[in-house]
């Protein structure tokens, strides 16, 4: 599939839309991580104590932990058709591939950023990102 480019006003046209996204992928998000946390618990349980009744908890656990990824991921899915490159749904951070100066960059955004400020190259990331 050929990527297609985002000029910075498209990528600046769909700020409400992602916002709206990833607020509504925010609880989901939030408890990926803290059942994350509880398998971390309950493999410590099993490493130290053995399985038993932890090994259903955490096999309910993992089918959670499934079900809530897919939700995300099905989420996610009209983001990936438009060519958006999510780099992180937890911080809502997005990249938009687009040219600069005749090579491909990435524009960057993330949650709460009223408009689109940042590029980086392509082989770096949010760390590295300058203004536009």
């Amino acid at each position: 599939m050929a990527t297609h480019y985002f000029t910075l006003e498209g990528a600046c046209g769909l700020i409400d839309w992602l916002e709206e996204t990833f607020q509504a992928l925010a609880p989901l998000s939030q408890r990926l991580g803290e059942l994350h946390e509880e398998i971390r618990k309950s493999q410590t349980i099993i490493r130290s104590n053995g399985g038993g009744v932890v090994d259903a908890q955490l096999a309910t656990q993992r089918r959670n932990l499934d079900r809530t990824s897919k939700l995300i991921q099905e989420g996610l899915q009209p983001v990936h058709e438009l060519g958006i490159l999510v780099k992180s749904v937890h911080h809502g951070l997005v990249d938009f591939p687009s040219i600069r100066e005749g090579r491909e960059v990435y524009l960057c955004w993330q949650v709460g950023e009223r408009e689109i400020q940042f590029w980086h190259e392509v082989d770096v990331g949010f760390a590295r990102r300058q203004l536009l």
